[in-house]
Formats: structure tokens, C-alpha cells, sequence
């Protein structure tokens, strides 16, 4: 126990037999169980960790999985063995030793304190992140959780991708975990139902730690494309919940006038450029040149400065609502 709370730690493993064994034997003496989630790994995972677990006795319990879910899946896999029975604190720690045990106190202390219901480490505090951290990864990371922050109302929470994270017995039994994304975009998609649920969240800071045999299966050019999808999906399921069905805020009618006068704008925008200077090159076409020209006219390009300034104070305004009505959840 730690200061009289019960705490669990969740390792999500897929062939980790590497690096299994540094997670074990680093683990603090005050974690009461750590649940290791083999998800279907194709290596010798599962046999290191049953040879831990005859000497650990009750502490270590592994879990296996019978298809391989992702990340996401074996991380819900593990909050659903907590919640079951009943443990007050939840850590997430990786079977590859990315997350350094030492920075657990650091997670645990603003729930032990009340002040928090989630807790998530922060690689980018540490003045050293940009030469810790892989350049193609820090750069994806910093795209994703400029968004993510959008998508997830906590505009105060940075480094989205990072799954070193602790939650409280009351998030979880409030969390629908089987709606939780069960890929590697799990924590944005974890941070958007919290924000849903009016729970508090806060950001430590912690070691990043890159270099000791992990192998990453993150391909950036596949990642990006899938995550940005998936934030755009639950940024409109976050406005619908939070803002209309739960309790109503004109911020909604903000985002979707933004949200519609500013492509249209941009498009129209285009739409004249194209007109004034390309297409005379690649048609010789008089009839449609005019038709064309007769929309692209100098009041039409004033009407596109109207509708994308008009647009991006609407965003804006939306933006600021946002922030404010969530400044008590940090």
C-alpha cells in the first residue's frame, strides 16, 4: 500500500521478453499487485513472467490474451482486473522499461492528496526531452497533442502519447471501458472520456527514457493519419455529450459556425486564385473563363476575407469557452 491506498500496476506486454524482467524487479515494494497483460505476444514473455510469478506468490498475476488487441486493449484489459477488485489506485507502466519506477511517487501523490483523479507523466518538462527523445517522434508527439488538447478540453495537458499514467478507483467504475480505442491512440481517447466525465487530470513530470533494446512498432506515416482521424471523431462525440446532451453550452453553435464559414472561405479563396491565375493556362475555353471570372470578382474576394476572419474568431470564441469551462478540471 501506499499512504493506505491500495495500488495496482498494469503492464501491457507484447513481446517484451527482453525487458519483462527490469519491470518486475524494479517495481516499489508498496505496489500491491502488478497485472501483467500478455497480448499475444509471440515470444517468451508469458514464460518470464510465470517464473516471476512463482516467486512473487499473489503479487504478480498474469493475464493472457487469447488474440492480440493492441496497446489499448491489454491496458483495458488490466483497468477492468482493478476495478473488479477494487483496487484505489491504477498505474499504467510499459513491459519495456520506457517508465522509470523512481517516477511513480510523482503519479500517486496528487490522488493520495485529492487533488487529482488522473494523473499522467509529462516526457517533455525534462530540459533534455529533445535529445532524449527520437526527433520524428518528439515532432509526431507535439502534432498530436496540440490536437488532442483541443479534442479533449484539458487545454493544460501536454505529451498526450505518454501512457505512464495513474487513475482512481471512482474514474475507472465511471469509464465505459469497452468503448475505449484499444490501439496506440488509447490515451487521447482515454483523456476525452475523463473530460466527459468532469474528472480532474494533471500532468508531472517524468524521465524519458529511449535507448535500452525497446523496440518500437510505431510507424509515424500510418499513426498520424489513424490518430488524427480518431481525435476528429471524438472531438464532435466530446461536443455532443459534454455540451448537448449533458448540459447545453452555446459553444457548440461557436464551433460549428467556425467550423463551416472557414473552409468555405478557404475554398472560395482557392476557387479565385485558381481562377485569376491558372486557368487561362490550362484551357482555352472563353465560356468557361468567364463563367469562372464572374465569381471571382474583388467583392467576392472581400466576401472570403469576411468569411475566414468571420471563422477563426468563431474558433476562437469556441476555443476560450472551452478552456474556460474546463479550468476547474486541472
Amino acid at each position: 500500500m501506499y499512504k493506505g491506498k491500495t495500488i495496482c500496476v498494469v503492464v501491457p506486454a507484447y513481446n517484451e521478453e527482453k525487458l519483462i524482467s527490469r519491470v518486475i524487479e524494479t517495481m516499489p515494494g508498496y505496489v500491491d499487485k502488478i497485472v501483467v497483460v500478455d497480448d499475444k505476444s509471440k515470444d517468451g514473455t508469458s514464460k518470464i513472467v510465470n517464473s516471476y510469478a512463482n516467486k512473487l506468490n499473489v503479487r504478480l498475476v498474469l493475464i493472457q490474451h487469447k488474440a492480440n488487441q493492441g496497446v489499448g486493449g491489454a491496458i483495458v484489459t488490466g483497468y477492468r482486473w482493478a476495478r473488479r477488485y477494487k483496487m484505489d489506485i491504477t498505474i499504467v507502466m510499459a513491459g519495456d522499461a520506457q517508465m522509470d519506477y523512481k517516477d511513480l511517487p510523482s503519479l500517486l501523490e496528487p490522488i493520495v492528496k485529492g487533488e487529482s483523479d488522473y494523473v499522467k507523466g509529462n516526457r517533455l518538462f525534462n530540459r533534455r526531452a529533445w535529445e532524449i527523445i527520437p526527433k520524428w517522434r518528439y515532432l509526431g508527439n507535439s502534432f498530436l497533442s496540440l490536437f488532442t488538447k483541443i479534442a479533449s478540453g484539458y487545454w493544460h495537458i501536454a505529451d498526450s502519447q505518454c501512457g505512464y499514467t495513474a487513475i482512481t478507483l471512482d474514474a475507472l467504475q465511471n469509464i465505459r471501458l469497452n468503448r475505449i480505442y484499444k490501439r496506440y491512440g488509447m490515451p487521447n481517447d482515454m483523456l476525452v472520456h475523463l473530460n466527459v466525465g468532469n474528472f480532474r487530470v494533471k500532468d508531472v513530470p517524468v524521465k524519458p527514457i529511449y535507448d535500452i533494446g525497446e523496440k518500437s512498432g510505431i510507424r509515424l506515416w500510418k499513426v498520424i493519419p489513424t490518430l488524427s482521424w480518431l481525435i476528429i471523431k471524438r472531438f464532435f462525440w466530446r461536443l455532443k455529450e459534454k455540451y448537448v446532451i449533458r448540459d447545453f453550452h452555446p459553444l457548440v453553435f461557436f464551433y460549428l459556425m467556425g467550423l463551416t464559414l472557414l473552409p468555405i472561405g478557404v475554398f472560395y479563396g482557392v476557387f479565385i486564385l485558381f481562377s485569376r491565375l491558372i486557368l487561362r493556362r490550362i484551357t482555352e475555353n472563353q465560356e468557361l473563363i468567364r463563367f469562372c471570372l464572374s465569381f471571382s470578382t474583388p467583392m467576392a474576394g472581400m466576401f472570403v476575407i469576411i468569411l475566414i476572419v468571420t471563422g477563426l474568431q468563431m474558433l476562437f470564441f469556441a476555443m476560450w469557452f472551452d478552456m474556460d469551462y474546463n479550468k476547474e478540471l486541472k
